[in-house]
């Protein structure tokens, strides 16, 4: 099949077998029918010939006694013994002679060769009828010596080749109509060969499909012991062998998000009393020394980083639980976001563009996350100035978020989302936790919107939000 793929690389299987038997047929069939018509039609005018030499001789034989030098009308009376209904001849000696051809030209290779003592003949097209023509010279034997010698007479006869013509015509015919029948039946054994081969292939393409989808339940029916049966049972080994991981690898997974939620939830406790501790601390830092006062700060500060950590890390297992839930609510946008700003002081630091009488039914808490992670990356990676600008789009809440900065490497932007990814492998530790934009896009979807992130010409990254204005109702 790889050579049939190179010449027809636009082609299906099944054209390409289909063409494949018929192309062999046709060729087959013309090799086998046109040698056999050739060699039929070569033997019917071979034999035509031969007889038609046997009796013109046995005719010649009634001319004699002729002279050597014949007269007009002796010529003429010897063109009629030669002639008969559907023959003409024509009988010459020197410059006289007797009887016509009906139409028929003697070529001067058949005169060169009858001059040479020979019998010979040639086909000729006598008013779009093919007949033969013959030719011959009388020799005359010596009374005295009894050598034969050229008597200067020479007989040209033609005949009609009517039956043989028809034979050769029925024989086309027979081989045309054999051609035919065989490409149909060279047909008719593509399309069985092409089922019992394609099928198999069919079935197979359609059980990888619903493999593919997940169901790891799917197994092939084995017919036969041929190689497509070998290729069922290695796809039925694989299917199985590639349940059984996926199997193992979704009870690993699922341990490993029981485990994170059970640390997650044991670590709310004591992070709660150190966060108490930390702000009683804070509050008398201004009298404590100036290192006591650094390690408090310090500490302070780890305990805000894993204890936001920690609710990153519950509300993913929550994500991947599919317990996350909206509590939808009639927001005005701009109300919400400048909320959200203010609440993380970050009202100087972002230029806005918040159009108001922007209201939408979404979930204010979710929105406060998005937003909060969309400008805080934008405030750590980018460059100011950052802006914020909310639009609505027919039936469409957009909120973009832009930075000045150098803006997201290609090979980082399908990674933008993942969970703890890195742009920057050498960085060991950063401010945040690696979850944020990968929240974010799940709040999103969770909304039945989307996230994106790309890079602006003039320079710099920008995230944009779109979130339907009513998503149908309470999830």
């Amino acid at each position: 099949m790889t050579g049939l793929r190179k010449f027809w690389p636009g082609w299906g299987l099944r054209t390409r077998l289909l063409l494949a038997f018929v192309l062999l047929s046709v060729l087959t069939t013309i090799a086998v029918a046109g040698f056999g018509y050739r060699t039929a039609r070569n033997t019917i005018l071979k034999n035509t010939q031969d007889n038609a030499v046997l009796e013109l001789r046995s005719r010649i034989q009634l001319l004699y006694p002729l002279p050597a030098q014949p007269s007009k009308d002796m010529l003429l009376n010897a063109a009629g013994k030669l002639a008969d209904r559907d023959a003409s001849a024509l009988v010459t000696a020197g410059n006289v002679s007797g009887g016509s051809l009906g139409g028929a030209r003697i070529s001067s290779e058949l005169r060169e060769q009858v001059d040479q003592g020979k019998i010979a003949w040639q086909r000729v097209d006598v008013g779009g009828e093919t007949r033969l023509l013959i030719g011959t010279q009388l020799r005359l034997t010596t009374s005295t010596s009894h050598v034969t010698e050229p008597s200067g007479i020479e007989i040209y006869v033609v005949q009609p080749l009517t039956a043989e013509s028809e034979s050769i015509a029925t024989l086309a015919r027979s081989a045309w109509l054999t051609g035919t029948g065989a490409v149909v039946l060279a047909l008719l054994l593509a399309l069985a060969a092409a089922r019992s081969v394609l099928g198999p292939v069919r079935e197979l393409r359609r059980a990888a499909h619903r493999l593919g989808e997940g169901d790891l339940d799917t197994r092939l029916t084995i017919h036969g012991t041929d190689e497509l049966a070998e290729v069922g049972k290695t796809f039925n080994t694989t299917a199985e062998s590639l349940q059984h991981h996926v199997g193992e690898l979704e009870r690993m997974e699922s341990d490993a998000r029981r485990f994170v939620a059970d640390v997650s939830h044991e670590l709310r406790t004591p992070l709660a009393a150190m966060t108490a501790v930390t702000e009683v601390l804070e509050a008398e830092v201004a009298g404590l020394p100036e290192i006591a006062g650094r390690a408090v700060r310090l500490v302070s500060q780890e305990t805000h980083n894993l204890t936001r950590l920690v609710n990153d890390l519950i509300e993913v297992t929550r994500f991947d639980a599919g317990s996350a839930s909206l509590a939808l609510d009639e927001v005005d946008v701009a109300e919400a976001i400048g909320a959200t700003l203010r609440a993380r002081g970050w009202v100087d630091a972002v230029a806005t563009e918040l159009p108001p009488g922007v209201r939408a039914r979404l979930d204010p808490r979710r929105l406060d996350v998005v937003v909060a992670n969309l400008v805080g990356n934008a405030l750590r990676h980018g460059a100011p100035p950052v802006r914020l600008r909310l639009s609505a789009v027919e039936e469409s809440l957009m909120i973009e978020v832009t930075d000045e900065g150098h803006g997201l490497k290609e090979e980082v932007l399908p990674h933008v989302f993942d969970r703890f990814y890195k742009a920057d492998t050498a960085r060991s530790r950063s401010e945040g936790s690696g979850l944020g934009l990968a929240i974010a896009w799940e709040n999103a979807k969770l909304h039945g919107g989307e996230l994106t992130a790309a890079n602006r010409p003039q320079g710099g990254a920008i995230f944009t939000l779109r979130l339907p204005l009513n998503p149908g109702g309470d999830a």
